[in-house]
């Protein structure tokens, strides 16, 4: 089981850094204990090299920051604004979103408010967007990616800090690594350039208007190897790679005392204890991936702990997906390129901005409902969606007379009398938006 391998994951990791704490205390106390020129290689897969007692604090350091020993980051505050940035390991959440399911259940008091801006290929400073005319989350970032210089990028999509602005964020979950990893070791430095650039902006930003969000990074996954039952690489060249960007990430988080989760390494080590794969292909996890995933995540994050809630998981899950849904047409509403692309104008403005109002507050209705039913309470989302802004009527835009007046719209029998057919062809109408009024245009 998950639940078990991850303990034995846990227990490991710490008997692993009980020694090196041991060995480092010899080293520190007694500098003759060691040559001065070493190469020691932790449990925790982190490589060191120095020769002097600095690399002794400097690995000790990054050993107790890194690994279980350290301490978690505080409960969630009261109503704190938790959003999850980065790639797709983040971004398939919405489908399967355990880990907002865990934290309800784990702060039912709070009343945490959870977004995702995650997209597939989101990288600390690349996340381009067909609506918006720069590609880049800071200024500078365009130094890390100048293979990417051509964009044609046209509209009025929020930015990243804009939307992050919106959102008013407390907490960045994000998630990277993964996509950058496929440059290999030649590409290391540049991330590690990147990630720094990233956190250095993040800890001048103002989101919630009280201050600097607390920063969490999350590591890439392991690459599961499916390679016996699927024609698929079997994962040694990739979890190399991912190794590296792991490692790298560990180190920029560790050097700018930002808080950093592992989860490459103890995806590696429980995909062998499995029964069944964790990984639809070997790098995205299946649902059941996912629930194991939201487990390692808050226990790495908040610590160990249960849940404070009694209420039904599989309604919390139903109606967590339901109010994703809701927030999902809202950050990647579809038929964008109408919505606030190229193609917004003439129409869009008669009617996307009613659009987003409402679905904004559907979204937040959706959230108190999610509160209520942590606590046990009762919550009308029939009644709180019916008080939501109502939709201006949409005007017509065919006017084939030039004069303004409205075109006579026939149905049935009349509408099919008015069709001329060649020879043996006919024309039958089987359904019209009187019969399914979804069907109206």
């Amino acid at each position: 089981m998950p639940d078990q391998a991850l303990q034995r994951e846990s227990g490991f990791a710490l008997k692993a850094q009980l020694e090196f704490i041991g060995f480092c205390w010899k080293k520190v106390c007694f500098p003759g204990f060691l040559d001065k020129s070493i190469v020691f290689k932790s449990y925790s897969r982190i490589s060191f090299m120095h020769s002097t007692r600095k690399f002794v604090f400097s690995a000790l350091f990054l050993t107790l920051t890194l690994g279980p020993l350290k301490a978690q980051i505080e409960a969630p505050k009261a109503s704190e604004s938790i959003v999850f940035i980065g790639n797709g390991l983040g971004e398939r959440m919405i489908d399967h979103p355990y880990l907002e399911v865990r934290l309800l259940h784990r702060f039912p008091e709070q009343h945490l408010v959870l977004r995702n801006l995650c997209r597939p290929g989101d990288t600390p400073g690349f996340r381009p967007h067909p609506s918006r005319k720069s590609q880049w989350a800071f200024p500078g970032a365009e130094k890390f990616h100048p293979q990417h210089g051509v964009h044609a990028g046209e509209g009025s999509h929020p930015t990243p800090d804009e939307w992050l602005t919106t959102l008013k964020a407390d907490t960045l979950v994000a998630f990277f690594g993964y996509n950058e990893s496929f440059d290999g070791a030649a590409g290391l430095e540049n991330f590690k350039g990147e990630l720094t650039a990233f956190i250095a902006h993040t800890a001048a930003q103002n989101y919630n208007g009280k201050g600097a969000p607390r920063l969490i990074l999350v590591s890439p996954i392991a690459y599961e190897d499916l390679s016996k039952t699927r024609a698929l690489p079997n994962g040694k060249l990739e979890n190399e790679n991912l190794q590296l960007y792991t490692q790298a990430m560990a180190e920029v988080a560790a050097a700018n005392q930002t808080f950093f989760v592992d989860l490459f390494t103890p995806t590696s080590r429980i995909y062998p204890t499995l029964a069944k794969p964790l990984t639809r292909n070997g790098f995205l996890p299946t649902d059941e991936g996912y629930k194991a995933l939201s487990k390692i995540l808050i226990e790495k994050i908040y610590g160990p702990g249960e849940s404070k809630s009694s209420a039904p998981a599989d309604a919390v899950m139903a109606a967590m997906k339901d109010r994703n849904w809701f927030w999902f047409n809202d950050y990647r509403m579809l038929n964008g390129v109408h919505v606030d692309g190229r193609r917004y104008k003439p129409f869009g403005p008669d009617n996307y901005p009613a659009e987003h109002k409402k679905m904004r507050e559907m979204v937040v209705n959706r959230d108190q409902a999610l509160w209520a039913m942590i606590e046990g309470k009762p919550f009308d989302l029939i009644a709180a969606d019916a008080a939501t802004t109502v939709l201006p009527p949409v005007q017509t835009n065919f006017n084939p007379g030039g004069d303004g007046s409205v075109p006579e719209y026939k149905y049935g029998k009349d509408a099919e009398a008015c069709l001329t057919t060649p020879e043996g062809y006919k024309v039958e109408q089987f359904a019209s938006e009187k019969e399914f009024p979804n069907l109206a245009n």
